[in-house]
């Protein structure tokens, strides 16, 4: 199922009504209290991506497909550095905005509608780009880490946390889930110090999450009753699928010669 800007406008809309679904995830993902999320990406596995991009104050980080904005904000908020936040969902970037106010962090976030291959970003412009649980979104991965790369400083780090399908074959499973093969597209799109690691322990915490909110009653909460749509879907065949983290370089920029 192909998912258009205008079905997240409404999707994330809902969510902003739905304290209960937000609270479910922040107490089962073992969240900090500020990151609204809407990923699936755990207290401790934000921990790891804050170490992977080893950023320093000043510096710049692309939070791409950033929806609400809440890791980026406690990331630019951990880190002293300028986030810079680009998602196709205009509701989304409007609630990142207000959050970024509501926190005190305005200084430090910028908000902005794009897309995975089109970000509107200048080239070599941002320090790091993370995307969290949102690659598969993109109608052309290989263009998306393209555009990670263009618009990343020398030397600057990607950091991904997606799925990948354990057996690409594997037609229980969506063709955006199928496409993602990190360890062969990263270095095709210019990236080097790859690695792609496997995480059991993401994959067993979102279980926990999938399977809490299938026991909660949903009653008139939409967000509630589109997450538990969602937990049936994705339980189906979570067995085919892999927990990943990401990480990649742009190469540094040659020497002069002398």
């Amino acid at each position: 199922m192909t998912r258009s800007a205008a079905d997240f406008d409404r999707w994330y809309a809902d969510r902003s009504e739905s304290p209960v679904a937000d609270e479910l995830v922040r107490r089962v993902l073992d969240l900090p209290p500020d990151p609204q999320s809407t990923s699936l990406l755990s207290g401790a596995g934000l921990d790891e991506v804050v170490t992977a991009l080893g950023l320093r104050a000043g510096q710049v980080v692309l939070d791409l497909a950033c929806g609400r904005g809440g890791y980026g904000l406690e990331i630019a908020r951990r880190s002293g550095s300028r986030v810079v936040g680009v998602d196709f969902s205009a509701v989304a970037i409007d609630h990142a905005q207000r959050r970024a106010q509501a926190l005190g962090l305005a200084d430090q976030a910028g908000f902005q509608v794009g897309e995975l291959t089109a970000t509107g970003l200048s080239t070599a412009s941002v320090d790091a780009v993370l995307i969290v649980d949102s690659i598969q979104f993109a109608d052309s991965k290989p263009d998306a880490l393209r555009e990670c790369r263009r618009v990343l400083r020398p030397g600057g780090r990607l950091v991904i946390t997606c799925w990948e399908a354990l057996d690409a074959t594997d037609e229980r499973l969506s063709p955006r889930m199928r496409q993602v093969d990190l360890l062969r597209q990263l270095p095709r799109a210019g990236f080097g110090d790859i690695e792609v690691t496997g995480k059991p322990e993401w994959h067993r915490a979102e279980e926990t999450l999938w399977r809490e909110a299938l026991t909660l009653d949903a009653g008139d909460d939409l967000a509630l009753q589109s997450m538990q749509d969602e937990a049936r879907r994705v339980l189906a065949n979570f067995d085919g699928l892999r927990r990943v983290l990401a990480t990649a370089s742009a190469p540094r920029a040659h020497p002069p010669s002398p």
